[in-house]
């Protein structure tokens, strides 16, 4: 067990197989999985009296088993912030040769309570010092991490992965008083199996249990806390193999992907991506199941110069705001915290050219074409590739048509500009001609826009990873959207989403390319091209 300074960091160790060749590091993983490992745990503004700051480890929590099932068993989920008392891990491990080492690191948070007491030895809420720093009361916690390291082979690996008990005294300057951090026993276990599916295709299961006990079912969370472990997630190398994605299997491999079980947690492949997509599915010799959703390849951007404790938002705006606490703020914070006061640290001492970088950056600039396309043709487009994909038409087919990017074409009524002849996306009438509630795409041979109703088929390699949950489900489409590259995305409500009419109240809708969807039903929408065409009036015979 590798145990955590007062602070919460982790010491690092470098990972050497029994040849003396150094093996996957778990180093190319390390700023990302300490993102997850700190996720939350505290927010801005840092300070202990923030009403969020006081309801705090929500990611990867694993309770003791008495206290979570107290009302019940809990139901299994893929992850995100639902408490329960283990977290399952499954992934598929092909073998390159016979002699393969697995590396294993599980990882969590573990609570210690931080009290202030004066110089009388009596609890207190906070304590000014006569070097005028303040002490506040506070939960903190430790870093807390356990490595195994075994030959592959079939069979059953279990291995303790708690805490002891433990006390820490700090003494004040001037005798003003002291700080103890308490630590209670964290007792849990880790199980490593492996099975083998065929020749040269393993999947391992990592089972993580919290095996403590609160005593009381019904006592405070913030009791059962104490014998947690949070932000729980796990690490994976190997030496001679490589894991397989569960998001981008391959076709070969789609069903044994289909079949992994992921309690709580789910796996994504570590380390830097590949430079060209591979066509047999991705693979990697890392890999990171986190209580998080995160993609294949996840990397905190390199114009980050630190964690902020919240990967939701915009480093640019934290920092802005940081900036701006008064100084009576500043000081609660510092008190708070070490991790806040290394935040505010960080942001008072920032240089300019560091800040700019976080005011964005570009990743690739690819120049916008439109896409050849068969004179005539329907429902298909050449790509540029080679390849073809639904749901455009051709020129000189009927209606006219503007040919995006992506492939895919958007009517276009008559009388209005063509992409070509449209002003860029930045200058005046960049705009124009655009309507995202009237505007449709052929998918297919089928006319799609608002209110179509579509079933969603999110690609296996490069969707997010958040859409691949919503496979196979049934959605309307609210909106076309361009975007400036000259691609198309669908905005859409999930059908069986009890929030969907909410969502579309507030335009909070999931995005997917026309050929991530299969239209439903057979029908068109209304053609807004025929729609903007004058009517040409009645016939002699009608007259």
């Amino acid at each position: 067990m590798a145990e955590g300074l007062v602070d919460g960091r982790a010491p690092r160790t470098a990972l050497v197989d029994g040849s003396g060749r150094p093996a996957p590091t778990f180093e190319q993983m390390s700023a990302v999985a300490d993102a997850v490992l700190y996720e939350g745990y505290l927010l801005y503004p840092y300070r202990r009296s923030s009403p969020k700051n006081r309801a705090r480890w929500q990611f990867g929590v694993l309770l003791p088993r008495d206290w979570v099932e107290a009302d019940g068993p809990v139901r299994p989920g893929v992850s995100g912030s639902a408490d329960s008392w283990y977290q399952q891990t499954e992934c598929l491990l092909r073998v390159r040769r016979p002699d393969a080492v697995v590396r294993l690191r599980v990882r969590y948070l573990h609570v210690q309570h931080k009290q202030v007491e004066d110089r009388d030895g009596r609890p207190v809420e906070s304590l000014s010092c006569d070097d005028g720093t303040v002490q506040l009361t506070f939960e903190e916690a430790v870093a807390r991490e356990t490595d195994l390291t075994i030959a592959l082979d079939e069979g059953e690996h279990r291995f303790p992965v708690g805490s002891p008990a433990g006390t820490d005294t700090q003494e004040l300057s001037s005798g003003a008083g002291r700080v103890v951090r308490r630590r209670a026993e964290v007792r849990a276990s880790t199980i490593l199996v492996a099975e083998r599916l065929g020749e040269g295709l393993f999947r391992l299961r990592v089972r993580t249990a919290n095996e403590g006990h609160v005593g009381d079912p019904h006592a405070p969370r913030d009791r059962a806390l104490r014998h947690a472990l949070i932000a729980t997630h796990t690490l994976l190398g190997v030496e001679g193999g490589e894991f397989v994605s569960l998001i981008d299997p391959g076709p070969a491999l789609q069903e044994a992907a289909r079949s992994c079980r992921n309690d709580f947690t789910f796996p994504v492949l570590g380390g830097a991506p590949p430079a060209t997509a591979p066509a047999d599915g991705s693979v990697s010799a890392l890999l990171l199941s986190s209580p998080i959703i995160l993609p294949d390849h996840p990397q905190v951007a390199p114009e980050s110069p630190g964690d902020l404790h919240d990967a939701g938002e915009i480093d640019e705006i934290l920092t802005l705001r940081t900036m701006l606490l008064t100084e009576e703020e500043k000081r609660e914070a510092r008190a708070t915290d070490p991790r806040a006061a290394e935040i505010l640290d960080r942001v008072d001492t920032m240089p300019p050219e560091v800040f700019e970088r976080l005011h964005g950056a570009i990743r690739s600039l690819n120049p916008i074409s439109e896409a050849s396309a068969d004179e005539g043709s329907i429902g298909e487009a050449a790509t540029g590739d080679g390849s073809t994909r639904h749901g455009s038409t051709g020129r000189g087919s009927i209606g006219e048509a503007s040919v995006l990017r992506d492939g895919f074409t958007r009517a276009r009524p008559a009388g209005k500009s063509s992409p070509a002849e449209r002003p860029l996306w930045w200058q005046e009438g960049g705009d124009d001609g655009i309507s995202p509630a009237t505007d449709t795409v052929l998918v297919g041979g089928v006319r799609v826009g608002g209110g179509s109703p579509v079933r969603l088929c999110p690609r296996g390699r490069g969707a997010d990873a958040q859409d691949m949950f919503l496979a196979g489900r049934t959605a309307t489409v609210a909106a076309v959207f361009h975007d400036v590259d000259g691609s198309i995305h669908l905005a859409v409500t999930v059908d069986d989403d009890p929030a969907a009419e909410l969502h579309g109240w507030y335009g909070r809708f999931h995005y997917f390319r026309p050929d991530e969807v299969e239209p439903l039903g057979g029908t068109d929408v209304p053609d807004p091209a025929a729609a903007a065409e004058p009517s040409p009036g009645p016939t002699p015979s009608e007259a």
